[in-house]
């Protein structure tokens, strides 16, 4: 056997020195290397995304406390506060066990009136709230702040947390204009339009509030807060740290806010309907009430379940604006719409007398219909007719015009059609557009007697107290309305133009004023200082065809000048046009105008008062 053999049979010596010295080397390169992966990545870690790491260890140590924003302030055009931030106060209980939290809340549960239910909701919470503290009461009064106060040294665990809340000083009287704020919920958080929102922010709902909440609502503050592995506060930071709010921006109405009030105080007790005030052809909406109402500082703070189910609940609907979205047959209001489709089509003039004159009714195509007064008016032209409201005069107008030649009319006077107010919630009125319209609605062709309905205001025609108030403005301002809006320097376009010469609308205002003060249907509204114009109306109810609802549509202003102001009243179930309705008008026109012309007026019921008898 040779050297060789003998050498490669032999077995490794693993204590042989060159098997030591390349063991030690591999173990040497393998902690190079692992040495080399962690400095690298700590390299990565320490230099290279720093930043990133840093705001992951801040997000993991710091929580956000949101801080509400002021809403900013409505003023009327005036100057009058009719929406303001002022400072509520909530109460708040510090996390702890639960008998800690009970007894903490118990202490003060006799002087807040606080029942079991509330103060173990509290206790629940307080379990869930990861260190926060938990509200208790939402909105102290003034006294239990005060009574509060004078026992802080003796009351431990238990806070007074400061926040803006609204205040609507004149209550009840603007809640259709104004609205109110709650907070925001999960479906308006996933909305485009809160873009931006979080969860806990307030938000306007209805009205003025919810139209110019971009502008009014502002923006979020926060404060930053240290907080342990579980979320529970360990500290807060100095108000240099944190993001302070931006109050939001004040908004100027055009309404009056002594006339909305006035609206309120006069409008009938316990009874249904609308107001709705106006500058002349400008579009500036000076009053709009809807009866009966609500207070909406009864949302400052979040409803009470009690309160929501009550206002909810209530067969008189008072959240509804019935000035936007209560839709009435127009009753005889809606002549003077005939009387202009008359004119402007040449089927009649001002002075024309019709051939048939009233004895209480005509016979047409087989229907035999009636007017309201059952003797009769006699011949009469176009001004007398309007005075005496006189169903044959308008009946026999409408034929001659023929359905096709009306319903095109009302389309364009817009009776089909929104005004396009800066509110939320407004409702198109019902007006038919021609015969094809009754067959896609109703599955019959009208017959020819059918333009006597709708000659007079009845038949398929529904609309709301704002639509016959532009309508009437128009009247009032050379034909010509702009859009109905409450922010005060809108630029308003166009929105009604009757199309109509001024020697109509002189014949038009002549049976206007004829209804007031020459013996026609609303001679009991005749204004001292100030002329008074305008048209009552009775319109079918099919709720109580025994109760119809009252209407009355004008305007007014001093003897010999322009109408300064335009008023539209409906008041349901008030029977009579002429008994209900034009009265109520009268008053809050002239209470307009004895302002506006430095006259004296009756005094306005105090805003405590008037929530009181409200509510």
């Amino acid at each position: 056997m040779s050297r060789f053999q003998e050498f490669s049979v032999r077995p490794a010596d693993p204590f042989h020195p060159h098997s030591r010295r390349q063991r030690a080397l591999t173990g040497i390169l393998f902690c190079v290397f692992a040495l080399g992966l962690l400095g690298s990545a700590f390299f990565r870690t320490q230099i290279l995304r720093n930043s990133e790491f840093l705001l992951r260890a801040d997000d993991n140590r710091f929580d956000v406390v949101p801080i509400a924003a002021p809403r900013g302030t409505v003023f009327d055009r005036n100057g009058k506060i009719v929406a303001e931030t002022v400072t509520g106060y909530a109460l708040q209980v510090e996390p702890g066990p639960a008998d800690s939290v009970r007894a903490r809340v118990s202490a003060v549960a006799g002087l807040l009136r606080l029942d079991t239910a509330t103060i173990e909701a509290a206790v629940r919470a307080s379990r869930t709230s990861r260190g926060k503290p938990v509200t208790v009461a939402p909105l102290l009064t003034f006294e239990q702040v005060s009574k509060l106060e004078e026992r802080n040294g003796s009351i431990h665990g238990l806070v007074l947390q400061p926040y803006p809340i609204r205040r609507y000083p004149a209550g009840p009287a603007v809640a259709h204009v104004v609205g109110y704020v709650l907070e925001i919920n999960d479906r308006e958080l996933q909305s485009k339009a809160f873009e931006g929102y979080r969860q806990g922010q307030h938000i306007g709902k209805t009205g003025i509030e919810r139209q110019y909440e971009a502008s009014l609502g502002g923006t979020m503050g926060a404060q930053y807060v240290e907080v342990d592995a579980r979320g529970r506060v360990l500290g807060r930071f100095a108000p240099t740290v944190s993001d302070m709010p931006e109050p939001g921006e004040d908004v100027k109405l055009t309404l009056d806010l002594d006339l909305q009030r006035y609206a309120h105080q006069v409008f009938p007790k316990g009874m249904r309907g609308a107001v709705v005030a106006m500058v002349p052809g400008t579009g500036e909406i000076l009053a709009m009430y809807s009866a009966p109402t609500y207070d909406p500082n009864l949302f400052v703070g979040g409803v009470s379940g009690t309160d929501w189910a009550l206002l909810n609940n209530d067969p008189a609907r008072p959240l509804l604006n019935r000035a936007l979205a209560g839709i009435y047959p127009p009753g005889s209001t809606w002549k003077l719409a005939t009387a202009i489709a008359g004119v402007e089509r040449g089927a009649i003039t001002p002075g024309y007398v019709m051939p048939i004159a009233c004895v209480g009714g005509m016979a047409y195509a087989g229907r035999y219909s009636r007017c309201w007064k059952p003797e009769g008016h006699g011949p009469q032209d176009l001004p007398r007719a309007i005075a005496n409201s006189c169903n044959v005069y308008f009946y026999q107008l409408g034929i001659r015009l023929g359905l096709e030649n009306l319903t095109s009319a009302g389309t364009r006077l817009g009776f089909s059609r929104a005004t396009g107010i800066d509110l939320p919630g407004e409702r198109v009125g019902t007006f038919p557009s021609g015969r094809e319209w009754y067959v896609n609605r109703f599955g019959w062709r009208p017959p020819p007697s059918e333009v006597m309905n709708l000659a007079i205001g009845q038949g398929p025609n529904s609309q709301t107290p704002l639509r016959m108030a532009q309508f009437f403005s128009a009247l009032a301002g050379n034909g010509v309305a702009r859009r109905p809006h409450m922010r005060m320097g809108s630029d308003a376009p166009v929105e009604t133009d009757l199309r109509v010469s001024g020697e109509t609308l002189g014949s038009l205002w002549q049976g206007m004023a004829a209804v007031i003060e020459e013996g026609g249907t609303a001679h009991a509204a005749e204004l001292r200082r100030f002329k008074l114009y305008g048209k009552t109306g009775t319109a079918q109810n099919s709720a109580d065809p025994k109760k119809h609802h009252a209407w009355f549509t004008g305007f007014a202003g001093p003897r010999g000048g322009r109408p300064e102001v335009v008023i539209a009243v409906i008041v349901e179930f008030g029977e009579s046009g002429s008994g209900t309705a034009a009265p109520l008008a009268a008053h809050i026109a002239e209470y307009y105008l004895n302002k506006k012309h430095g006259f004296r007026n009756p005094e306005l019921v105090p805003e405590s008062i008037a929530a009181r008898v409200s509510r």
